[in-house]
């Protein structure tokens, strides 16, 4: 619930959500029909779902949250992204530097330690409270597979699902192979670390949770790399 970090007295003007965009957009939606600010048809509501936020879509951000309101109420912008670039936070850095009134920013993201911490200090962060689901059964199987198995629940982990709207048309992906990868490593690195393993697969699993956060790295290698590194269990 994040209910508890928002003030409608005193809004941040903008916060940083961690965790699934499934559970917590729907509620940042609630709060603002709270306050009576339109959801759907209202020009001053954006709801923006993108997987690699770039540095263009931040320039049309910027020149977004300075057009004028159509109405007297709050502008609210939710941006929900897997992953951004570095040129892109830059441009959010210096755009939260002034705060504009009556417009207020939720980000949601699937880990803050992602972003830069200069950019994340600008923000009022709401913590992913750790709760794993399917990921901890998941780890566990995989911890008890041999070699082959794990490389192909890799290929099938990997396979990246489309999320479609209201018309039926693909969009940005729900949780990309990169988010999803990355909630598999935090439950394994979990499972793993009740069992007694080696630390050097837990500094591997470091490495490899580095290299997914930058763009353009293989998350198939990548994954690949920690089935092989687990020592099979005997």
């Amino acid at each position: 619930m994040i209910f508890q970090h928002l003030d409608k007295n005193n809004l941040h003007h903008a916060y940083l959500t961690e965790g699934a965009r499934s559970e917590i957009v729907p509620e940042i939606k609630k709060f603002c029909e709270n306050l009576g600010i339109k959801t759907s048809g209202n020009p001053d509501f954006c709801h923006i779902v993108i997987d690699n936020f770039k540095i263009e879509e931040a320039f049309d951000l910027r020149a977004m949250s300075t057009d004028k309101s159509f109405s007297s109420t709050k502008k609210i912008f939710i941006i929900c992204l897997n992953s951004i670039s570095l040129d892109a936070q830059n441009v959010l850095l210096k755009m939260f530097e002034e705060p504009i009134e009556n417009t207020h920013f939720f980000l949601v993201a699937p880990d803050a330690n992602a972003l830069l911490k200069t950019l994340v200090s600008r923000f009022y962060l709401i913590p992913r409270k750790t709760v794993f689901g399917e990921e901890i059964k998941d780890a566990e199987k995989f911890i008890a597979m041999p070699l082959r198995n794990r490389i192909d629940f890799m290929k099938e982990m990997l396979i990246e699902p489309e999320e479609a709207n209201e018309e039926g048309n693909e969009v940005a992906p729900l949780d990309s192979i990169r988010s999803k990868a990355l909630k598999f490593l935090n439950a394994l690195e979990s499972k793993m670390s009740k069992a007694g393993f080696d630390i050097g697969v837990f500094e591997h699993i470091f490495k490899v949770r580095e290299f997914l956060r930058m763009p353009g790295s293989s998350t198939k290698n990548l994954m690949e790399s920690v089935a092989l590194v687990i020592p099979e269990k005997v």
